[in-house]
């Protein structure tokens, strides 16, 4: 072989290179695509009813128009709070009326940041250990995507996390960079840098199943679709269908903790502002009985339709993007070896 010939590659026939270019693409695609529904999605969570499930005033006599809105205007008015969402439809619409199509990708910026390195770290992490524990697991390498899955993700979560803390909070309330920017310092100040991983608690409690459960759905999903369309590597169809069904179901799976982890994000710089940092705990199961409280069961699977609308096209994008890229990279590799040969042979 010359000595001019690319770097040798992986096991599984692309470079390192390679394989975060073929990562990053798919990141991008899916952000752009997803971010709309990530922000409907954060709304409809966050969104707090200014009473206790099933309370009602017994009569409208104006004085609490500030905090409430009449639904219905008779004598036994129910009441809600002002640009209350009453579903994902609802909450597309008065977002655009109000605050303009830009408002659906807020955030973008540092979603796309976020993005490229988190999804490197995901999927490189991912595609290595998978292939090691294959090899040591003997008999039980069909469960190496559980483990390889969960492990992959509690690396990118952990790395990520400020930004993401950063996405959710300008998803959730328009305001610019320089309020985030003093929101996130006083925050630092008051409780100090570990702050800015709140939330990552029940980010772990809903990334580590959901990627063990999306991976093993994945894997065999994959499998499956090929032998029963009698095919030896997966087409992109294959793969889209595969990622978007192990998708959905991951994400029903782990929606209670998606919730709490938004409640927690959103909180930050709110909490300080009330003086209520120290009153109010900020644990995942407390987050989650005043959810129930408030809200109840159902409270814990808001924002379910987004989600699952959010989830189930991502997952499909982001891996059959993946899986063009690595596929395209490791045919032109072939290629690339191979021509030599050839004009020898020739």
């Amino acid at each position: 072989m010359s000595s001019k010939s690319p770097v040798t590659p992986a096991s599984d026939g692309i470079t390192p290179i390679q394989q975060i270019v073929a990562t990053c693409s798919g990141a991008i695609l899916t952000s752009l695509f997803v971010t709309p529904l990530d922000v409907v999605k954060i709304r409809l969570q966050a969104q707090k009813t200014p009473f206790p499930k099933g309370k009602c005033f017994v009569y409208c006599n104006g004085l609490m128009d500030h905090i409430c809105v009449c639904e219905n205007g008779n004598s036994k008015a129910w009441y809600k709070a002002p640009g209350y969402f009453k579903g994902t439809l609802d909450a597309f619409v008065k977002i655009v009326q109000r605050e303009g199509m830009k408002a659906l990708w807020s955030g973008l910026p540092p979603t796309l940041v976020m993005a490229v390195p988190a999804t490197v770290i995901y999927f490189t992490s991912y595609d290595q250990l998978c292939e090691a524990l294959r090899v040591r697991m003997g008999d039980h390498a069909q469960e190496a995507p559980l483990l390889a899955g969960s492990i992959a993700r509690v690396g990118s979560a952990t790395v990520i996390s400020p930004l993401e803390l950063i996405r959710t909070k300008l998803q959730y309330q328009k305001q610019s960079y320089r309020e985030l920017t003093d929101c996130i310092r006083s925050a630092v100040q008051n409780e100090g840098w570990l702050s800015l991983w709140r939330g990552l608690g029940p980010t772990l409690l809903r990334d580590m199943p959901f990627s063990a459960l999306y991976w093993y759905n994945y894997e065999r999903g994959k499998s499956w679709l090929c032998v029963q369309s009698n095919t030896k590597e997966p087409t992109f169809t294959i793969t889209f269908v595969s990622g978007a069904v192990s998708g959905s179901i991951a994400s029903i799976v782990t929606l209670p903790f998606d919730v709490v982890k938004t409640r927690r994000q959103v909180e930050l710089g709110e909490l300080q502002a009330r003086n209520l940092s120290r009153q109010v705990s900020s644990s995942t199961f407390n987050v989650m009985r005043r959810i129930v409280a408030q809200d109840g069961i159902v409270g814990l699977f808001a924002g379910f339709f987004p989600r699952l609308i959010k989830v189930a096209p991502a997952c499909a994008i982001m891996i059959s993007t993946y899986e063009f890229g690595k596929a395209f990279f490791r045919k032109r590799n072939q290629e690339t070896i191979l021509r030599p040969v050839q004009n020898s042979n020739t």
